[in-house]
């Protein structure tokens, strides 16, 4: 059995090519995914997270361009590493779906409108597994079973289905040719809570009696806290911080992590009040020099202006793998470092330079 990371991502980078520059989309992110992990991946919309994970898939398309580093793939069915970004398209055509499956974010308009249930499962099915006619159909038959939809619906054309039926049969294709990655990208996104729930227990269910890691793309944290293993938070393009979800919960060491946690309610405990986050994301065509969230950080100093961005461990963290890419600041909002730096943290005023009221 494979030791290592089945997804090893190094210093990926990104940007979209435009006539007023280059949009550095993703920059020199790092992420890790062990086999039958949970790893989500959490921040605003634009920052980055899906074109994240599509590069990493080599299914991006112009105006974006991948600009640096590498992803390392090793599964179960494979004799060793293989970088994704060095495939040939015959070598990437025989990764996707079978190797690493994506379950896309709005299930209308991923599924053929022209094409009904099992006429699309069956698709993925033949393009990936050598098997009869006769044991696709029953693999279509236990793959809906296992996602809880009616046979009767193998028939169904998606405008026929309602959104989480849909959502559901998205999944059922991306674990059709038994992948060892699923890559979820905002798959509960614009359905109502009690749908999602029910597919996200589903999701763990699979999870657990299938094995593959999973990679889960999301806005919401407070979803991930219950599901994920492990929670990488970007912003604008970089990782921020990256930990278990206890330490993202209880140990918040970004104070753009923080500014996510305060943004939505707590079912438990006393009652606070909601704090949204300040301001926008930057303009990523002219990126601020230093930490990207510093214009709309409460605990933003002149020395924000020289950090490298570069993920260090948190100083009260028993962790090694808890990094975070604010060096001043612990968590509970106590500066860190060394003296000097202290010092500087606590006389240097707060820069909201660019944040609203």
């Amino acid at each position: 059995m494979n030791a290592g990371p089945v997804l090893d991502i190094r210093d990926l980078s990104v940007a979209y090519r435009t006539p007023g520059g280059d949009v550095k989309a993703v920059s020199n992110v790092s992420l890790a995914l062990q086999p039958g992990e949970i790893v989500g991946l959490v921040g605003e919309s634009g920052s980055g997270k899906s074109t994240l994970a599509y590069g990493a898939c080599r299914l991006l398309r112009a105006p974006a361009v991948i600009t640096g580093g590498s992803v390392r793939y090793q599964g179960r069915r494979t004799s060793g590493p293989a970088d994704i970004l060095q495939m040939g398209q015959e070598d990437l055509r025989k990764l996707r779906w079978r190797e690493i499956a994506i379950v896309f974010q709005s299930a209308m308009n991923a599924l053929n409108p022209v094409l009904n249930v099992r006429d699309q499962i069956l698709d993925g099915i033949h393009a990936h597994l050598r098997i009869s006619r006769a044991e696709a159909e029953a693999k279509v038959e236990s793959l809906l079973d296992l996602v809880g939809i009616p046979r009767s619906r193998l028939r169904a054309y998606p405008h026929e289905l309602s959104g989480g039926m849909r959502q559901r049969i998205m999944i059922a294709m991306a674990l059709a040719a038994d992948p060892e990655i699923v890559i979820m990208d905002e798959p509960t996104t614009a359905l109502d809570v009690v749908v999602q729930r029910d597919i996200l227990g589903q999701i763990l269910e699979l999870k657990e009696g299938l094995g593959f890691a999973i990679l889960f793309i999301t806005h919401d944290l407070s979803l991930l806290l219950e599901l994920a293993d492990r929670i990488a938070v970007m912003y604008a393009g970089q990782l921020m911080e990256l930990g278990t979800s206890a330490e993202i919960q209880h140990e918040p060491a970004h104070p753009y992590t923080t500014g996510l946690l305060n943004s939505f309610p707590s079912l438990h405990g006393p009652r606070r009040e909601l704090a949204g986050i300040p301001g926008t994301p930057p303009d990523l065509r002219r990126p601020p020099p230093g930490c990207p969230f510093l214009p709309r950080c409460t605990f933003g100093t002149d020395a924000c202006k020289e950090v490298d961005m570069q993920l260090v461990h948190v100083e009260t963290s028993p962790d090694l793998a808890h990094v975070t890419a604010c060096p001043f600041v612990l968590p509970g909002g106590e500066p860190a470092g060394p003296a000097a730096t202290r010092k500087q943290a606590a006389d240097t005023p707060a820069l909201r330079e660019g944040s609203s009221a």
